[in-house]
């Protein structure tokens, strides 16, 4: 009659209760990474996020409030159209200051 006394150690609802208890862990983990997320969309800070930088595939994700703007490298080198417009200089201090370059007369 002694294995009549061990009722509860084969009782399969048992196992359910330890599943649930490990699904509520899971999703306890799984909200902690949402919150500590940069990109958290509850959170109203400006961050920004670089992915791979200096590489061909480096990827710009920008969050400022509610507005989420990502920028991808095409990994060419860019080239632009325009005229030198002045010097900047930095001072022992760290101030910077420009200096904007007058047109000679001929």
């Amino acid at each position: 009659m002694r294995f009549l006394d061990n009722d509860e150690a084969d009782d399969p609802i048992l196992s359910v209760v330890n599943l649930v208890d490990l699904f509520l862990v899971i999703v306890g983990i799984l909200m902690v990474l949402i919150v500590k997320n940069p990109l958290n969309p509850f959170s109203s800070e400006s961050v920004i996020v670089i992915e791979n930088p200096g590489k061909a595939d480096m990827r710009m994700r920008i969050k400022d409030g509610d507005e989420l703007t990502e920028y991808q490298a095409s990994g060419e080198i860019g080239e632009g159209e325009g005229s030198k417009a002045g010097v900047a200089y930095r001072l022992k201090d760290g101030r910077m200051i420009y200096v904007p370059e007058t047109e000679s007369a001929p």
